[in-house]
């Protein structure tokens, strides 16, 4: 199957995005090089966050710190609460990969990003 190729919206780089693509062929197109991906990275990090539900991990994580910081556990609440602060950080920092990498491996995560906008499929055009 060719995959349907159409050019941007005005406003937009001038490259060209590929539309329908099965996962068999996204997964054989990027092992060839032929194509190039594009995550949006916020899209990602709220993607991940509402996937791992991570303002209800954080929540009690927080509690917890507080509660060890006013029980006289003091460096090791705050220690807990700089954890639970910066973890979900460090994971959204990190979602754009793993998205990609998700949608590498998994057909419905591959359809669930590419319909969202998260990722983008742009051929790689040999200049020469």
């Amino acid at each position: 199957m060719t995959p349907v190729v159409r050019r941007q919206e005005p406003g937009q780089p001038s490259s060209l995005i590929l539309l329908s693509m099965t996962h068999a062929e996204f997964v054989a197109a990027y092992a060839r090089g032929e194509i190039k991906i594009e995550v949006n990275p916020q899209g990602a990090a709220r993607h991940l966050s509402s996937r791992l539900l991570l303002p209800f991990v954080m929540m009690p994580v927080l509690g917890i710190g507080v509660a060890l910081a006013l029980v006289g556990w003091i460096f090791c609440g705050f220690a807990i609460i700089a954890l639970g602060i910066i973890a979900p950080q460090l994971i959204k920092r990190s979602a754009p990969h793993f998205v990609f990498q998700q949608a590498l491996n998994d057909p419905a995560v591959y359809e669930e990003v590419t319909k969202s906008g998260l990722l983008r499929v742009i051929p790689v055009t040999g200049n020469g």
